[in-house]
């Protein structure tokens, strides 16, 4: 067998393997193991084992995952969703559509921190969905919205997705959270537009509810208000070079948990499972880095990225149909793995390919920042995309008296707000690119 054929198979039979439910790392690890073995010797193996490993642990910029990641299981066990989804209820809940479209900014808000679509969805649907069907919304417009919501998390800062797309194409985060600020402002309007519009044309499906009096405006806003200081302060910080993103991290843990401690919301169990639970979603985290890099280096030792650069350049595709084709074949990933094994999987391939091609004139990093907003933005959408769409079993395991079909239903009105999401963000580069200029 040639390099490129080597190379295909591995990629085929790790997807055989997830698809017969492998972890993740596991199943990059093993097709990355075979292929390096078959490609150079058992020698040249253990040596790449030995050196990947203290090479991925080693790098600092990792180091600001688990600090999100802690973050963000302060803020859950700290009832920051309930805080989120009660202050956009006060503020909304009165509109028709209302109280979706708290949901709705409870999902933007707390997904950031929290790092993961799929939990943000779980977290927030704990929340909302008892809510929204106790005040008669129907099952299809309550889990559609809910298991929508949870994709705004990937593309708002502080995420940790940009993190790691950051650090695998070698870019700035502070940049990459600059340029993800309007793509995510966008994403989010456009839903609150889709509710709006389909509470209007369907006004049995999302009852009018009563205006909250101010006393419970403020008091929601006072309940909410020190997280968003905190994000502000955070974020503020990183884009004018205060402190780098790790001490940005760092500053947000250690604030949330002031601020869980100080609501009485943090016990001493619930402290316990923070510290568990970001453990193991490192720990989970850093074995895929490590699957995936003994992949991407067996795929490198075929000559597989270069020759498909080298193809879609010979081929003389126009550069915006090769990026159509990718972001496509990112909407078909998303069905079957999470958004962080797509990226770890694909980007060592597709960089090289992005790199090669001219798109608007842009210069080397603006270029890769804007891919890398455009990749975020379509790997929601095959989070919550028939026929698998994750999102949407989180949703349905929560809501088991809604048929998987209603909630299907349900978040079509959002593919349609994400197709002209992406369509405009892929048209003007200057939406995803405009803020960093003004990133120390």
């Amino acid at each position: 067998m040639s390099g490129i054929e080597i190379g295909a198979a591995l990629f085929c039979s790790m997807l055989a393997l997830m698809a017969l439910r492998v972890p993740i790392a596991v199943a990059m690890f093993l097709p990355g193991a075979i292929g390096y073995l078959l490609l150079a010797s058992p020698a040249a193996l253990f040596s790449q084992l030995k050196g990947i490993a203290f090479a991925r642990y080693s790098n600092y910029d990792l180091s600001v995952i688990p600090m999100f990641l802690l973050m963000g299981e302060f803020a859950t066990h700290g009832g920051l969703s309930r805080a989120l989804f009660r202050f956009g209820n006060t503020l909304l809940g009165h509109w028709r559509g209302g109280m979706a479209m708290a949901s709705m900014i409870a999902s933007a808000i707390f997904g950031g921190p929290c790092g993961s679509s799929v939990a943000t969805t779980a977290t927030v649907a704990q929340v909302a969905l008892p809510e929204l069907r106790r005040h008669h919304y129907s099952g299809r417009f309550a889990t559609g919205t809910v298991a929508a919501g949870g994709v705004l998390g990937i593309l708002i800062p502080p995420s940790v997705v940009l993190v790691v797309f950051a650090i695998l194409a070698e870019q700035n985060i502070a940049k990459l959270f600059a340029a993800s600020l309007i793509p995510s402002l966008i994403a989010t309007v456009g839903y609150l537009v889709v509710i709006a519009v389909y509470a209007r044309l369907h006004p049995e499906e999302a009852p009018l509810q009563t205006r909250q009096s101010r006393r419970a405006f403020f008091a929601a806003l006072l309940d909410v208000s020190p997280m968003l200081a905190i994000f502000a302060v955070m974020l503020g910080g990183i884009y004018l070079g205060v402190f780098t993103p790790t001490e940005g991290g760092a500053v947000g843990a250690a604030s949330t948990l002031l601020v869980a401690l100080a609501t009485r919301q943090l016990s001493w169990d619930r402290f316990k499972r923070c510290m568990y639970g970001t453990a193991v979603t490192t720990g989970m985290l850093f074995f895929i880095f490590i699957g995936a890099d003994i992949l991407n280096s067996a795929l490198a030792l075929s000559q597989l990225p270069a020759q498909l650069a080298a193809a879609v350049i010979a081929g003389g595709w126009s550069p915006l149909t090769v990026m159509a084709c990718i972001l496509l074949l990112y909407v078909l990933l998303g069905c079957v793995m999470d958004e962080m094994a797509m990226m770890l999987l694909t980007l060592p391939t597709l960089l090289p390919v992005v790199q090669s091609l001219d798109f608007f004139g842009l210069p080397p990093d603006a270029k890769i920042i804007w891919f890398g907003v455009l990749i975020l933005s379509v790997v929601g959408v095959g989070l919550i995309a028939p026929p698998v769409g994750l999102n949407v079993y989180v949703v349905n395991n929560l809501a088991r008296d809604v048929p998987m079909h209603e909630t299907y239903r349900g978040v079509m009105p959002f593919l349609v707000a994400d197709a002209l999401r992406i369509v405009l963000l892929v048209a003007f580069p200057s939406l995803s690119l405009w803020l960093v200029q003004f990133v120390r």
